[in-house]
């Protein structure tokens, strides 16, 4: 054998699972790729280095072989995302399955997503590179994309500032966010955009008794949902919006147009803000689009446990929680909205 192992011709993993139905993919030495921190050799299809994680240099053979991984990010991870940018162009199936398999989402997503017509996210990735890949391949395809990173939509900034109530006047509203804390003044003329949309949280609790296998069981279970409109409500003065959320706001404002109903309260308000403000830009398509959103800006869960309980001599039970919320949805969907309408790159009824 040569004592240079790395002219020996072996096979090398070359995808992030290898468990793929068509199995392991080999490559020759010539077509490795050098990593240009650690020198070592790469798969051709990796994005970042296998052994020290740099990113890895682009040539013409390599970048069509490059497949992005797409990881899911921790929710304190701020990413860089793909916008689809509508055109004209009719796919064709294959075209569409190619760009589903590099975009590691289901055909049918991916067709759900460009059958809507509007500006929407076909991937969120970690780094600034992958995204640029992705817009690489998508744009072999004749689907073009607009890379947008998290800070760009303002999700490194504060959140929403909450409403609580306001006061209606004809230079502008007063907006209480806390008893404690004064008012603020929002000019008519000031507000440039309103979006609405749905919060929904289905939030299950479970309490299950442990013991042997076969005396585990469910003693109770609990579901909980909650479907609330709000608006995001955003002024030439500040990047965050304000938000107004129909299950804890003072509606006295309506007067004589406060009805029994939130939906309908959230819709008169709606309609005041578009009267006093005829200038701003407003969009209410959030929930027309909520289900394919879902494909790349899932809703998020969160998992508790209430610990231990013993509930009698030699039988325990233990409680969990569940909750699901696409508050953090519409939020990045409000910020690309807001986003785009400054780029002008979306148009907004008026």
């Amino acid at each position: 054998m040569p004592r240079n192992n790395e002219n020996v011709p072996f096979p090398l993993l070359t995808t992030d699972e290898p468990s793929e139905a068509l199995g392991p993919q080999s490559f020759a030495p010539d077509q490795m790729v050098r990593c240009e921190d650690c020198l070592r050799a790469n798969p051709p299809t990796r994005v970042n280095c296998l052994y020290c994680a740099a990113v890895l240099p682009l040539n013409e053979n390599t970048i069509n072989l490059q497949k992005p991984a797409l990881r899911p990010l921790e929710k304190w991870e701020r990413g860089y995302n793909n916008i689809l940018l509508p055109s004209t162009a009719n796919l064709s199936e294959a075209a569409v399955a190619e760009a589903a398999d590099a975009l590691r989402l289901a055909t049918s997503d991916l067709s759900r997503i460009l059958s809507l017509g509007t500006p929407l996210p076909l991937a969120r990735a970690a780094t600034n590179d992958e995204t640029s890949l992705v817009q690489f391949r998508l744009k072999r395809l004749e689907i073009n994309t607009l890379i947008v990173s998290d800070a760009e939509l303002g999700l490194d900034e504060t959140g929403p500032i909450k409403v609580r109530a306001i006061g209606i006047d004809d230079a502008g509203c007063w907006v209480y966010q806390t008893p404690e804390m004064p008012a603020v003044k929002v000019s008519w003329s000031n507000i440039v955009f309103l979006v609405t949309g749905r919060l929904i949280v289905r939030r299950v609790e479970l309490k299950e008794q442990k013991g042997s296998r076969a005396e585990n069981s469910i003693l109770d279970a609990s579901e909980f949902f909650t479907d609330e409109s709000v608006i995001d409500l955003y002024t030439s003065e500040q990047a965050a919006p304000y938000r107004i959320a129909a299950n804890s706001f003072d509606f006295s404002c309506l007067e004589n147009k406060k009805s029994l109903m939130a939906g309908e309260n959230i819709s008169a308000l709606v309609n005041l803000f578009r009267d006093y403000a005829p200038h701003a830009a407003f969009d209410d398509s959030y929930n027309s689009v909520r289900k394919a959103l879902e494909a790349v800006w899932p809703s998020e869960q969160q998992n508790e446990t209430r610990g231990w309980r013993r509930e009698r001599p030699g039988k325990y039970s233990i409680g969990s929680v569940n909750e699901t919320s696409n508050e953090s949805q519409f939020s990045r969907y409000s910020r690309l909205r807001y986003y785009l309408l400054r780029q002008g790159k979306t148009k907004t009824d008026e």
